[in-house]
């Protein structure tokens, strides 16, 4: 039923009554005898006058604003907008009937049984009308609650089907505010069947009417039973982990998932169904939200020139995205893809109309055009997250690895250093340690180049004396310290793992193959890997910029290790289909260079605590003697060695240098490149 129709019946009944309510009121007044000769003689003082006497009242319910909401809720409120319009309705036909001073004259009598006769029908048609929304929305819970009820049969959706049973986790505040919403939303189209609860002295009782049958592990079962459609999580003070747990009772149910986002929804008491979201893949991860000492981040980076690398992709452009709301005087994003550079630039103008944003577009291993990007800007601050990062692919293509992400990181790092940089942070990567692929050896490589400050030539102690007994704990390093006494730049790296929605990560991944209709492609039914939203990614990178001093490696507390054959089930669940009937998953095997099992450290190291809970400081591997000759120039330096040497091997012999330089670097095998295919 439309705006417009809704308002037009509701106008017609109002009408109805405004007639009815004079009848009434002549029959009361003259004691049910029409036929009397006072009634006969009074009751043209209506009868002659009805339309007028109508449409003056219907003008006043209209100047009341009776026929906005009405329809939507009725309550004590509407009651009390119901008398003030009834009394004005009133005041308004005597003032009419006085003017034109028809004979006969109507009672004075007549105009205040008429008015509580108003009220009275006004206050009915709306509360009959909540009386039927409450109808069509409340289940025959008593009778089992999977049986349709008469309501559901004269209340059907424009669809034809009956409205959507729903099941509400979380018999709180929050919960009843949902409840009373969806009963009296006239466009809802939804019917609470069943809340859930854990707090057991509720069990069995009911709130609003609907009764509470259990708690989270009743979730699958009481689904079943109620031919439950919809399951809306109503409990905002729940922990990121236990909303986890509750959703992931949920999923096993095939029903859609909504849930209330945070606490902010209860303020003032008011919760709206249009607050709820549907789940995404995010909340299964359990991660309560990042706090961030804003004080700190902005004591770095506002009025500075900021400087992203790789600000075009998934973790580049979230920096930037975060960085310009600590009002930088200038923020650069440089990246050799021009497409996303543009896109982002487009997104922060209408985000940020003040920011000073320039894009740049060049390779990092462009060093003529780096060293452009750099006097121009002059970066106080450098965030460098330019890499080729996906592992299979690195696999194949070794030499360009090792020449974009070691190479790109030098490049950087000293123009860093020669332009008076006060900080530099590199977004490093889990692979990095004991690593088993190119990419991962490739990204260790530029973390020791981070470590030892981009030192070239120069002293024989430039990696510091961190690594003279083997192992070091970074955060006592003194090669970057001695660095900055020199150029003033602090280096440090952040080592992270998995990022959820990136750039060809495993969940776009599963979405495009769901959307194709199956498979989904899993490795190995074991392997697992540690996982991170993108925003909480680049704020705990930014957070790391503010605790570095220099020359540490950063490791971000990445919560357990995530099951991949579970999210691969979960999203395919959330976009609902049912796993191995629905959308198959298959078993293709480890891919190149792939692990079982991620790790953020090495084994036994002591990782120490920061000043922000989720940061802690690593533990450096001591580098090869290959390295740290490279890195104090001998054989021309490590960038010679990188643009003449390696970027004319091929993927054997780039693998094999690798080996060289990277003693922990493992690869796939001893002397050969992966096969391709």
């Amino acid at each position: 039923m439309t705006k417009f129709i809704r308002i037009a019946a509701l106008v017609a009944l109002d009408a109805i009554c405004v007639n009815l309510s004079f009848v009434l009121a002549y029959l009361l007044r003259f004691e049910f005898d029409a036929g009397s000769s006072e009634f006969t003689s009074y009751f043209p003082a209506y009868a002659d006058n009805f339309i007028w006497l109508t449409a003056i009242k219907l003008l006043v319910l209209f100047a009341f604003g009776m026929y906005g909401s009405l329809w939507k809720y009725a309550s004590a409120k509407e009651l009390a907008k119901v008398f003030a319009a009834s009394v004005f309705a009133t005041l308004g036909a005597i003032a009419f009937l006085m003017l034109i001073q028809n004979d006969p004259i109507m009672p004075r009598s007549i105009y205040a049984i008429s008015f509580l006769l108003d009220t009275a029908l006004f206050g009915g048609v709306r509360f009959a009308y909540r009386y039927a929304r409450d109808l069509r929305n409340r289940g025959n819970h008593e009778g089992g609650g999977a049986r349709a009820s008469m309501a559901d049969i004269l209340f059907k959706s424009p669809t034809g089907e009956g409205p959507a049973r729903v099941m509400l986790i979380g018999a709180g505040d929050a919960g009843a505010s949902i409840i009373r919403e969806i009963r009296y939303n006239p466009d809802g189209n939804k019917k609470i069947v069943a809340a859930i609860d854990d707090d057991h002295s509720k069990r069995g009782q009911h709130i609003l009417g609907v009764k509470i049958e259990g708690g989270r592990d009743d979730i699958p079962h009481v689904a079943s039973k109620l031919a439950v459609d919809e399951i809306i999580v109503a409990i905002p003070s729940a922990s990121k982990r236990e909303i986890s747990e509750i959703v992931t009772k949920a999923t096993g149910s095939g029903a859609k998932i909504q849930i209330l986002p945070s606490m902010m929804d209860l303020i003032d008491g008011n919760v709206s169904v249009s607050a709820l979201r549907d789940l995404d893949i995010e909340d299964l991860l359990g991660r309560d939200p990042v706090e961030l000492d804003a004080e700190g981040i902005s004591d770095y980076l506002k009025g500075r020139v900021v400087l992203v690398t790789g600000g075009g992709g998934s973790i580049g452009s979230e920096l930037c995205r975060q960085i310009a709301g600590y009002g930088p005087r200038k923020l650069v994003a440089l990246d050799i893809y021009e497409n996303t550079v543009f896109e982002l630039e487009n997104e922060l103008s209408m985000s940020f109309p003040a920011l000073d944003f320039d894009p740049v577009i060049a390779s990092v291993t462009d060093e003529a055009r780096m060293r452009g990007a750099f006097e121009a800007h002059r970066p106080d601050v450098v965030f460098h997250a330019a890499a080729h990062k996906h592992v299979p692919l690195m696999e194949f293509n070794p030499e360009e690895a090792i020449v974009n992400n070691v190479l790109g990181t030098k490049v950087a790092v000293d123009l860093a250093r020669e332009f008076g940089a006060d900080k530099f942070v590199m977004v490093s990567t889990d692979k990095a340690v004991n690593p088993k692929n190119v990419m991962g050896a490739t990204k260790r490589l530029a973390e020791m180049v981070v470590q030892a400050g981009g030192a070239d030539a120069g002293t024989a102690d430039a990696t510091g004396t961190a690594y003279a007994a083997g192992v070091g704990v970074v955060s006592d390093m003194s090669g970057a310290g001695a660095h900055r006494a020199d150029a003033g730049t602090a280096y440090a790296a952040v080592r992270f793992g998995n990022v959820l929605g990136s750039n060809g990560s495993v969940v776009p991944i599963f979405r495009g193959q769901i959307a194709r209709g199956g498979p989904v492609t899993v490795t190995d039914r074991d392997i697992s890997r540690y996982f991170m939203t993108i925003p909480e990614a680049a704020q705990l990178v930014i957070q790391a910029g503010a605790l570095m001093d220099g020359g540490e490696i950063f490791i971000l507390d990445m919560g357990e290790p995530v099951s991949i054959l579970t999210l691969a089930e979960n999203i395919i669940r959330l976009s609902g289909f049912a796993p191995y009937e629905d959308i198959d998953i298959v078993f293709t095997g480890l891919r190149p260079g792939e692990k079982l099992h991620e790790e953020l450290s090495y084994g036994g190291e002591d990782l120490r605590k920061t000043k922000h809970e989720k940061i802690f400081l690593g533990t450096a591997m001591a580098p090869s003697a290959r390295i740290s000759a490279a890195l104090r120039g001998e054989g021309g330096g490590l960038e010679r060695i990188l643009r003449e040497d390696v970027a004319r091997m091929d993927d054997a012999q780039a693998k094999a240098w690798l080996k060289e330089y990277l003693p922990e670097y493992r690869g796939e095998s001893d002397d050969a490149v992966a096969p391709r295919g």
